[in-house]
């Protein structure tokens, strides 16, 4: 495993269109993420909610919405596996997520790359990328079951 960065990637057999959708669509990323936000992404902001898995519905989740390329490139930045409620996450470097949408033959190549782990503080480096490794895997799971299953 790479010490700065994580790397997935799914096909999935919809429309780029769709997955575009799925992913920019406040509602619709809350749904397979698993986050209920307030309002619709917007770059240069920050999107806020609250986590919906069973267990951590006390957990705040936030991202500073970077990049929107229709249909191509979608990229925020947040603090990752930012568990601590008792932490103040806002004075490290946050990690950046980007995910690339490339049309195939059969639908949507997405690929989802989170780096800037060498930037988060030492002693909580390799559990987040741990556990960000992990989540990510899950995520590119839960796209596509979204996406296929409408």
């Amino acid at each position: 495993m790479n010490s700065d960065r994580i790397e997935k990637k799914v096909d999935i057999r919809a429309p780029v269109s769709r997955v575009w959708e799925a992913l920019t669509d406040h509602r619709q990323f809350g749904e397979w993420f698993r986050v209920k936000l307030e309002s619709p992404f917007k770059i240069g902001e920050t999107a806020r909610g609250n986590i919906t898995y069973p267990g951590y519905e006390h957990y705040k989740w936030e991202a500073v919405v970077k990049s929107m390329d229709k249909e191509k490139y979608f990229s925020f930045t947040w603090h990752p596996y930012a568990v601590d409620l008792n932490v103040d996450y806002s004075k490290e470097e946050p990690t950046l997520v980007e995910f690339f949408l490339e049309k195939t033959e059969t639908g949507t190549l997405l690929r989802v790359v989170e780096s800037g782990f060498d930037k988060v503080p030492a002693h909580r480096r390799a559990e987040a990328l741990r556990m960000n490794d992990g989540g990510w895997t899950q995520q590119m799971v839960n796209i596509n079951e979204y996406v296929t299953k409408k």
